[in-house]
């Protein structure tokens, strides 16, 4: 059972809800990225997604692709996510974490290297997300060998055999972008998420995460009410920007919002 998998079954048996802040590695700077994911811990995340900068996010809204310029300006490489991630686990054996980027950085490094490198330093999931399932065979299976999850995107316009397709080559969990669009966009229709949950939940067992559109804790505890999971990205991402200049307030900033999602999340 990989780390996901047994940090999801306990807080399912546990009736919980799994909360999932978003941050990308280097922003603002690679130096304190380790330090911001320990405090999303102490405020009460469950497991952390850590996006890869990458210099062309498609499925990226204003707010994350910004967080993506600015961790580049920082001269943040795919290197400098994993040492991020390796001085996490010095202190943290526990807590998932998730890579999320896309396919470029990944195929530069070339697969086997790359994941022997991200399971050296203790990542636990990859989102890929330019990587559809049916091209994803050779990574999947340098994934396996390493009991590292691939996670897939699902969206309101997956449907069909390409809905039963992506929830056979998914592990860890399925991963449901509730809106159409980019991340950080527009605002969610909770009746239609649920219409959607109900038609991937026949399709797979594993736990269902939802993100994009939740931007308070009102808005988490709604979707927390019809998933196993909440995803929390552009909100958390525009505090950081905005409070980059005062590491000490930022951490302050970043801590309540996660305190009041927790606190959201614990009274479903």
């Amino acid at each position: 059972m990989s780390r996901i998998e047994a940090c999801l079954s306990t807080i399912k048996k546990n009736n919980g809800k799994a909360l999932i802040p978003f941050l990308t590695a280097g922003d603002p700077s690679p130096s304190i990225t380790a330090n911001l994911m320990h405090e999303l811990v102490l405020a009460g995340a469950d497991i952390i997604e850590l996006g890869v900068p990458f210099s062309d996010p498609m499925a990226d809204g204003p707010v994350i692709q910004r967080a993506s310029e600015r961790a580049l300006a920082q001269k943040t490489n795919t290197d400098d996510v994993f040492n991020i991630v390796k001085d996490f686990r010095d202190k943290d054996k526990i807590t998932p974490v998730i890579l999320m980027g896309y396919l470029n950085p990944i195929e530069i490094m070339g697969y086997k290297k790359f994941v022997e490198k991200a399971s050296k330093v203790g990542v636990d999931g990859l989102i890929v997300v330019d990587l559809p399932p049916e091209e994803s065979a050779d990574l999947q299976e340098a994934l396996k060998l390493h009991d590292i999850d691939q996670i897939f995107l699902l969206s309101p316009t997956t449907i069909g055999d390409r809905l039963n397709k992506i929830c056979k080559a998914a592990s860890g969990f399925l991963y449901y972008v509730s809106l159409k669009g980019v991340t950080g966009s527009n605002q969610l229709n909770i009746k239609k998420v649920e219409e959607k949950i109900k038609e991937i939940r026949a399709q797979s067992t594993l736990p269902l995460a939802v993100g994009f559109g939740i931007k308070d804790a009102e808005v988490a505890q709604a979707v927390g009410r019809i998933s196993d999971a909440v995803v929390i990205g552009s909100a958390l991402v525009e505090k950081i920007a905005k409070y980059s200049g005062n590491t000490e307030e930022m951490i302050e900033e970043i801590s309540s919002f996660i305190i009041s999602l927790r606190k959201a999340l614990d009274n479903i």
